[in-house]
């Protein structure tokens, strides 16, 4: 009889036990994300607004828009937000997320060192920039990790008609700030988001030498990892944390996100 009422109190406290560790979870939202919108500080400054907010809590992965939407693909994680829109539309056709949005955008720029052996400010469009630093043999630092910034990157030089085998290309494999770190130190070129470069600047001995250019616009969506595919994901957190994100609420912290009193991200999310 006793090993009864003992098996029956173990039972008890390990149901007990599973619910709280159930509820616990149900309150974490898991966010697989670019480098930019971690390197920028924009995360930082956003999530602890929304867990007050909320009561969730978000457990960041920044990976680069590759991995986090492969991330997103296998159901490690709720939502991503990237910055890839061809790859993005690929990851909702294919079924693996659902409820695309619109969220923010910036802009890529390129940057290298002052002196601009390349020569590269006057160039009439971004493709013209990359011929000049193939044509130039100059050291061009790329992330070289599927992320959108080495996505915009490949696109600009298959639309230069150039394939980047020259002997001053370099593929890190690093996030954005690794990334700027190392194009500074070689003084070579780069591009990079405009978020992360106003983030690392005042640490880097590079100058933006082009930017303005309507190829380099640069959009984030958000989007949700589908329950259907992955039952188990947390798809009621995810889908408040995107509504949180797109409503004024969210917006509005976006579009007030400065550093040393410059802009990073503009809120889009209800533009058509």
């Amino acid at each position: 009889m006793k090993a009864t009422h003992f098996t029956l109190a173990a039972a008890t406290l390990a149901f007990v036990s599973f619910t709280a560790s159930s509820s616990e979870e149900s309150q974490h939202v898991r966010l697989a994300t670019t480098t930019s919108t971690y390197h920028s500080g924009l995360l930082d400054y956003l999530l602890p607004k929304f867990e007050q907010d909320t009561g969730y809590k978000v457990d960041v992965i920044a990976a680069g828009t590759g991995k986090s939407l492969k991330m997103g693909e296998n159901g490690d994680v709720d939502l991503v937000m990237t910055h890839a829109p061809k790859a993005e539309a690929t990851f909702v056709d294919k079924g693996y997320g659902v409820l695309p949005r619109k969220l923010m955008y910036n802009d890529f720029v390129i940057v290298g060192p002052q002196s601009d052996p390349a020569k590269v400010s006057n160039s009439q469009d971004v493709a013209e920039v990359f011929k000049n630093i193939a044509n130039a043999n100059v050291t061009f630092v790329s992330r070289g990790d599927d992320s959108g910034t080495h996505k915009k990157e490949k696109g600009i030089w298959e639309q230069s008609k150039i394939e980047p085998n020259f002997g001053g290309y370099r593929s890190v494999g690093q996030g954005m700030g690794p990334t700027l770190n190392m194009a500074s130190e070689m003084q070579g070129y780069t591009i990079t988001d405009r978020g992360t470069w106003l983030a690392y600047n005042n640490k880097l001995d590079l100058s933006v030498l082009f930017q303005g250019d309507k190829k380099l616009f640069n959009p984030y969506q958000v989007i949700l990892v589908n329950p259907e595919r992955y039952p188990s994901i947390n798809y009621q957190g995810a889908k408040v944390f995107s509504d949180w994100l797109v409503n004024p609420r969210g917006q509005e912290l976006i579009n007030q996100f400065k550093l040393n009193g410059k802009q990073l991200f503009v809120a889009n999310a209800n533009e058509k």
